[in-house]
């Protein structure tokens, strides 16, 4: 698991960041926040959890909790001065999931990190999957919508519900029957063997890059169709 840390004293990051990754954690080290989001931008997806010192030469941890929660769901941890706990309220209401104030012992902010990860992972597993995620295609089940490297695909509600179908069963080979089937257990709606063909190239037009060799919704010859591995 990969843990950005924002702490402009050097000193306290240095200390930090060796006993993180001494517990196993990979570290993504800033002093201010403009690093920060540098790396928040280019890399936010590989950040699994946020370290940051509330008070930071260019800025606040107020204000990089604010740009990670606005962006994604990533657990944050404050760090903060004893003068700075009374404030720590106004993080919490912003999203952040923890704080720990200084001087704190190290292996106390491990159990708080691991604290967080436990509570985040319940949630994960007690809540539906609302996005999907398939090479550069992005299903919002939330929205009912699909994305294209970040633009929305303008489909018909079929076209989204037969994607739909694909998408559950990910890696699964799927025959024809069995997409007319599930497409009549949704809707009802009335579609036949040549219309199933005509809706599979229409997706395959707006979601491949060569709709003429897809490597989305792929052909298992004699079987059926796929989508993903």
């Amino acid at each position: 698991m990969k843990i950005l840390l924002v702490e402009d004293d050097k000193t306290i990051a240095s200390g930090l960041e060796y006993s993180l990754q001494k517990d196993g954690y990979e570290t993504e080290l800033c002093y201010n926040t403009e690093s920060a989001k540098t790396i928040l931008t280019e890399k936010l997806d590989e950040i699994d959890l946020c370290l940051f010192d509330l008070s930071l030469p260019d800025g606040s941890g107020y204000q990089l909790c604010e740009f990670v929660k606005n962006r994604s769901d990533k657990p944050v941890i404050f760090l903060t001065a004893l003068d700075d706990e009374v404030n720590v309220v106004m993080g919490l209401d912003m999203g952040a999931d923890d704080y720990i104030t200084k001087p704190f012992r190290i292996r106390e902010l491990i159990s708080r990190i691991k604290s967080v990860f436990r509570r985040y992972n319940k949630q994960i597993q007690s809540q539906p999957k609302s996005v999907i995620e398939i090479e550069n295609i992005r299903i919002n089940t939330l929205e009912g919508k699909i994305y294209k490297n970040g633009e929305e695909v303008q489909i018909t509600a079929l076209e989204y519900r037969l994607f739909l179908i694909f998408a559950n069963h990910i890696g699964q080979v799927l025959t024809r029957n069995q997409l007319l089937e599930r497409i009549w257990d949704v809707a009802g709606d009335f579609v036949n063997d040549n219309t199933l063909t005509v809706y599979i190239k229409r997706l395959r037009e707006k979601l491949e890059d060569n709709p003429q060799r897809p490597t989305i919704i792929k052909t298992v010859r004699g079987m059926g169709y796929k989508v993903g591995e």
